[in-house]
């Protein structure tokens, strides 16, 4: 049975940043500047009027304060997080954001691991050519399928089994090798905690 996949709410997305910026009593531009992006974008994210890719929303969180998995995901946190398999949604936005992503566990705000299945758009309908960069060092593990990994100016070849531990604040980002697409764990591990 395929599991059934949800489209991201950018609406809740939206007012949960909205919400904390003004609880932290920062301005768009100030949230802006320490992420990197233009006043518009964060407005435009607020507003639920643009897709943004995790790295983005990944400094965003970091702006505020607060786990990318509480900007993501409704859900409260809680001490013991169970997730069966058949329960799981897959979550997509922009599908020229060149994947799409599974929280395996809603991260507590005390823990600076954020465990994640990455599935990699197959080649012929993956168009995203930029790199991302975050606060986060990242481990991946292939689960299924092949990918190139762009890291900070170098191409490596990883398949089923492979793993790599880098720094995200490097650019990077997972280039389909086939058709197929490939299934990535990737834990996002916030080293400054």
């Amino acid at each position: 049975m395929a599991k059934e996949r949800v489209t991201i709410n950018l609406d809740n997305i939206g007012k949960k940043i909205k919400q904390m910026r003004a609880r932290s009593k920062k301005t768009q531009q100030q949230i802006a500047d320490e992420c990197g992006i233009s006043k518009s974008l964060l407005s435009k994210i607020e507003n639920g009027q643009a897709a943004s890719a995790i790295a983005t929303l990944s400094k965003i969180s970091d702006a505020l304060e607060v786990p990318l998995s509480w900007v993501l995901d409704d859900k409260s946190e809680q001490e013991l997080v169970l997730l069966s398999k058949a329960n799981r949604q897959s979550k997509i936005g922009d599908e020229n954001m060149g994947y799409s992503y599974e929280l395996l566990a809603n991260r507590s705000q005390y823990n600076g691991v954020e465990p994640t299945i990455v599935h990699v758009t197959p080649k012929h309908t993956n168009h995203r050519q930029e790199t991302y960069t975050h606060s986060q060092d990242e481990f991946i593990f292939i689960l299924e399928g092949a990918i190139y990994l762009y890291y900070d100016g170098e191409e490596h070849y990883m398949e089923k089994g492979d793993s790599a531990y880098f720094q995200g604040s490097k650019s990077h980002l997972f280039i389909p090798v086939d058709n197929e697409g490939a299934k990535v764990l990737t834990l996002f591990i916030d080293s400054t905690i």
